[in-house]
């Protein structure tokens, strides 16, 4: 058997040609190819979610030996995949959810998106997608943001849902990880998510079927996690509900596709603010991550907007059960429950069905309690650049 040694990059006297790596994802390399003709802008009160996309997107693929491609911007339209593809064989679908805004001085801006990156990369690795730079990924999404600067929204409750995506594309039915996937960005300027206006939404408590279990894929924001939901979803609707509140046994996970926050007076006097832990069956929402840190400095950094300074909120992360929900309603401290998520928002709940009854919300006017409605207003304040903290707001330049 021939033996080879290699000295200084020399195998037995002759050069030894270094193997090429993988391209990096490189936003430097863009290739922007405009719309000849663009859609005309819907009027914001006809916006629903979802439903209209922007004139650009932004694609690049990754293959095993060329790595990433170059990144292009071009105008919306169909993509062309094997039908063989991981994607739709197994589910190797992975997304984000983010918005723009414009501030006052008319520059678009995004929400803390620096989280969506990493929240994005962890779930890519989840379902052993290929890796991708973050920081050059969220370069050509604010790339694009500019380019679809006109489809922002600058009505309040409005913005530019933006949709990163990440889908396998090894095109074969064998049982393995994809080493390939193309990567998107598509935008759908949005208004409210819920069209029920000030009327709080309802749920109904659901544990038969579950959303999350131990163990499982519920903390990453994958596609997988998404469509067993719709049936349940089906059922509450036929019963007068507007979304389902996953139990795990008697344990609350999330409500809907939000996180789940109530408020409980103390007998002090002073607000209890709880959500769920991120016990992998919950996702580690951005807006949850936002909510927990706004409470936590009023009083003592900042003021929340219309909420006495004397109010002490104790944001806390706790297992919450239904039996609690039901005995703080009998005692008259369960005060607010909301649900929260990017294109929520705070969505306020007016009541939640569980075993054949109601646990009834007290009513505020304009649906929203005093702390839901202060951490929405302080949030939004934020997100339109109107009100600067800790650097959450960022420019797309």
């Amino acid at each position: 058997m021939a033996i080879t040694q290699t000295t200084n990059g020399v195998a037995n006297g002759a050069p030894v040609l270094a193997s090429a790596q993988p391209a990096e994802l490189d936003a430097s390399k863009v290739t922007i190819t405009l719309a000849k003709e663009l859609k005309p802008v819907p009027p914001a009160a006809d916006l629903k979610f979802g439903q209209v996309m922007t004139d650009h997107m932004m694609v690049v693929s990754y293959d095993p030996v060329n790595g990433w491609s170059t990144p292009e911007i071009k105008p919306y339209g169909p993509l062309s995949l094997d039908p063989a593809s991981s994607c739709f064989q197994y589910a190797t679908n992975v997304f984000e959810g983010m918005k723009a805004y414009v501030d006052p001085n008319g520059k678009p801006r995004l929400f803390r998106p620096n989280k969506n990156m990493a929240r994005m990369a962890m779930s890519a690795g989840r379902v052993a997608l290929p890796p991708f730079d973050q920081n050059e990924l969220l370069k050509l999404i604010k790339r694009l943001v500019a380019i679809e600067q006109r489809w922002i929204p600058t009505q309040k409750g409005h913005s530019l849902y933006i949709r990163p995506t990440i889908i396998g594309t090894r095109s074969s039915l064998g049982v393995a990880a994809s080493d390939s996937a193309v990567l998107y960005v598509i935008c759908s300027p949005t208004g409210p998510y819920f069209r029920t206006g000030a009327r709080p939404v309802s749920l109904l408590a659901v544990g038969e079927t579950v959303r999350a279990w131990p163990g499982g894929t519920g903390g990453y924001k994958l596609a997988l996690n998404y469509a067993p939901t719709f049936k349940p979803q089906q059922y509450a609707a036929k019963l007068g509900y507007d979304q389902c509140l996953w139990l795990l046994g008697e344990k609350i996970t999330e409500a809907g596709a939000m996180n789940f926050f109530v408020v409980v007076r103390r007998d002090d006097g002073d607000l209890d603010v709880y959500t769920p832990p991120l016990d992998g069956t919950i996702l580690p929402g951005v807006t949850r991550d936002s909510i927990l840190a706004l409470a936590s400095a009023h009083p003592s950094r900042m003021v929340l907007p219309n909420l006495p300074s004397n109010v002490r909120l104790h944001p806390s992360e706790r297992e919450l059960t239904m039996s609690e929900l039901n005995a703080w309603s009998q005692e008259g401290r369960l005060l607010e429950a909301f649900g929260v998520g990017t294109a929520v928002v705070v969505a306020a709940i007016g009541r939640i069905g569980y075993e054949g009854k109601d646990v009834v919300l007290p009513t505020y006017e304009g649906g929203l309690g005093p702390v839901g409605r202060a951490l929405y207003e302080r949030i939004t304040e934020i997100q339109d650049g109107k009100f600067e903290w800790e650097d959450w707001s960022v420019v797309c330049e």
